[in-house]
């Protein structure tokens, strides 16, 4: 299955964005459920984040990041990536 990348940058006060990090981690475990291999963190020298995660295609990437809550809830601002492994 492919690879694909959100990278983002956060776009609210930490406040507002701190009100939807429970629900955004309790979406990657249900990705984890079901086969997805999401993972999802932070950068620690500056704002912004990213979660890679496995898609069958594009479109199914673009649906599983609209539903991601801290897309839903006008967090972030981010950018999506198939991302082509070349060494695991």
């Amino acid at each position: 299955m492919p690879t694909f990348v959100k990278i983002e940058e956060g776009k609210v006060d930490k406040s507002t964005f701190d009100q939807y990090v429970s629900a955004h981690k309790a979406y990657v475990k249900d990705l984890i459920a079901k086969g997805h291999k999401a993972k999802s963190g932070y950068w620690t020298q500056r704002g912004g984040g990213m979660m890679i995660f496995e898609a069958a295609s594009v479109d199914e990437a673009k649906a599983i990041v609209a539903k991601d809550p801290l897309v839903k809830n006008n967090c972030v601002n981010y950018k999506l990536y198939e991302w082509q492994i070349v060494v695991e």
